[in-house]
Parts: structure tokens; C-alpha cells; sequence
């Protein structure tokens, strides 16, 4: 009986053809990896995108009172917003913030200090780029609640008796400005600040119309979107109270830290922490907690191109085989 028959011996032509499809085997695949590359790196740029941070200011301020955060966070890459807050009442100083967080692209972390966070929780509510909310030292209404009804119900602030009422008329009418007196300033607004520093702020100190206290919220975002707050214990400009019942009311991820109104510009590392919390909330996906930490653009490439290099790999082994078996 015949045995087997033994395979026909390799010779050159064969290997030549082998080293012919190994060949164009790597080329295709190399071909491959700089669109994979791009693939990949433009899908992680769209579906992660770093959000733009929004800082809105609060009354007796300007937007200069967030710079020691805007310097911190630009520093860790961060694209950041401080509009000016226009301090002229509740109703449409939202209206005017919401419009400029419509001229932002992509997701957004909204921040607002003091009367700003009322001004965020109206000017975020229906905009779904919005994904966090950052209360600092901040009223926190609800929708159709003014700040005087909401300020009642707890034991009033020094900045009760340090108020300066002074009248004012401008092209659409009169009213009445408030401003913080320059002999308790420093006590009831930034009382951790050098003393220095509050005279020049009691010196530029932008007033806010009365009306602001008296106008209803038009939303309350934080009944929708996570939320965090920090909570200053020694404020005396907003009784910390208050502070904590709209923290706890939201449900916010609250911290509270031995600070005056002005934590921003007293602990601003404290302050930059949150923010980065809630904007790596957006990233994650949940603000409950850190997701399964997603792999990222930059892992996805290398996982594609291992994958280029998998088949180079093998075409090299094949070629290997063949020549060794032509050998024998």
C-alpha cells in the first residue's frame, strides 16, 4: 500500500510568492493606521470633549472675583468663561447669562458665587449642554421663590445692617442700588482677605438692584441637572444656613470649608477641586460616582494599531515558515 504522499517541495518561486502577499498584507495595514488613527482620535474628541468652564459672579463683585480660579483651571486646560453678571435683577440678569451660555459650544460646567448661583440656576434650566451646576457660598432658589422670601426664613445676615441704599435712574426708568458699607466691608464680605485687598474691593464694589431680592427665580436647574456646593461657615454676607439647606434641598455633593463669603478668592484650591469634580462627572458620565474608567481616544489608537501590527506579525510568520521548510 502506497504511503502518504509527501508535499511538493517548496523552491524559490514559491517563496517568492509568499514574500509577494506577506508583503502586501503589511502594506494594507500600514496603509490602514494613520486613518484608524484619526478614526479614533476625532470620535474621542466628539464623545469626551473637556467641557467649557462658565465662573458667574456674584452681587458687590465683578467677574475679577473668580481670578484666581480662571488662572488655576486655565492652567489645567481648561477653556473658561467669566461674563459679566449685569447685577440688575433676578429675571433678567438669567435671560442675559443664559444667552451667552448659548453662544458656547459643547458641555458646559455653570458656576455661580453668591447671587450668582440664583442667576445659574435660571439661566441653566432647558440647556442641555449644561451638565453640572457649582454653588459657591451661593443662594440656591427654587423656581417662583424670591431671594428675600427664601433669605426670611433663616436668621438674617450682618450684611442686613451693612447695607447703602442709594437711588438711581437710568434710560429705562429708577430704582434703588445696594451697596456694602466701606466700614464693615472687609467683616461682612472677605473677612480672611488682607486688608488691603478689601479696600480696593469696597472701592470697586459694582452694587446690586434691590429688585434683584424681590424678583421670582424663572427656574431651578438644579432640580435637573448634578449639582455640587461649598459651603463657606464663617460667611457673614449669606447666613451658612441657608447655604446648607440649598445644598442639602438639591442635593447637591457639598463641602464645607472654614471660609468668608469669598472663597473663591481665599480658598481657590478648594474651589478649583469641585469644579474639577463636577466637570470629570461630565466626562464619566454620572454624577454619582466615577464610571469604568472609559479607555480613551489615545488607548483606542494603540488598541487599533496592535491590531495593524497583529497582521504584520503573522505575514512575517508565514514568510519565516516557508523559508525554513524550503531549507530542509
Amino acid at each position: 500500500m502506497a504511503g502518504p504522499s509527501s508535499p511538493a517541495p517548496l523552491n524559490r518561486r514559491h517563496i517568492a510568492r509568499a514574500g509577494s502577499l506577506v508583503a502586501a498584507l503589511a502594506s494594507t495595514a500600514l496603509a490602514a493606521a494613520p486613518a484608524l488613527a484619526a478614526s479614533v482620535v476625532a470620535d474621542g474628541a466628539a464623545g469626551g470633549a473637556r467641557p467649557t468652564v462658565v465662573l458667574v459672579h456674584g452681587a458687590f463683585a465683578d467677574a475679577s472675583s473668580w481670578s484666581p480660579v480662571v488662572e488655576r483651571l486655565e492652567n489645567a486646560g481648561y477653556k473658561v468663561v467669566a461674563p459679566a453678571n449685569p447685577l440688575r435683577g433676578l429675571v433678567g440678569d438669567s435671560t442675559y447669562t443664559a444667552s451667552v451660555l448659548k453662544s458656547i459650544d459643547g458641555p458646559i460646567v455653570l458656576a455661580g458665587h453668591s447671587y450668582g448661583g440664583a442667576v445659574i440656576s435660571g439661566a441653566a434650566a432647558g440647556n442641555p449642554n449644561v451638565r453640572a451646576l457649582v454653588y459657591v457660598s451661593a443662594f440656591m432658589p427654587d423656581a417662583g421663590e424670591s431671594l428675600g422670601a427664601l433669605a426670611s426664613r433663616f436668621a438674617p445676615s450682618e450684611l442686613d445692617s451693612a447695607q447703602r441704599p442709594v437711588p438711581y435712574r437710568d434710560g429705562t426708568g429708577s430704582g434703588t442700588d445696594i451697596y456694602i458699607r466701606d466700614s464693615v466691608f472687609r467683616k461682612v464680605f472677605a473677612a480672611d482677605l488682607p486688608a488691603a485687598a478689601t479696600r480696593l474691593m469696597a472701592a470697586e464694589q459694582r452694587p446690586i438692584a434691590l429688585r434683584a431680592f424681590t424678583d421670582k427665580a424663572p427656574g431651578a436647574a438644579w432640580r435637573t441637572i448634578p449639582s455640587w456646593a461649598l459651603v463657606a461657615t464663617r460667611d457673614h454676607a449669606i447666613n451658612p444656613a441657608l447655604e446648607r439647606f440649598g445644598a442639602e434641598r438639591a442635593g447637591s455633593h457639598t463641602i464645607e470649608i472654614d471660609s468668608s463669603h469669598v472663597a473663591m478668592l481665599s480658598h481657590p484650591d478648594a474651589v478649583v477641586r469641585m469644579i474639577r469634580e463636577a466637570a470629570d462627572s461630565t466626562a464619566s458620565g454620572s454624577a454619582e460616582g466615577p464610571a469604568l474608567a472609559d479607555t480613551g481616544p489615545r488607548d483606542r489608537v494603540l488598541t487599533g494599531l496592535g491590531g495593524v501590527a497583529s497582521v504584520a506579525l503573522v505575514a512575517g510568520a508565514v514568510l519565516v515558515a516557508a523559508v525554513r521548510r524550503y531549507r530542509r
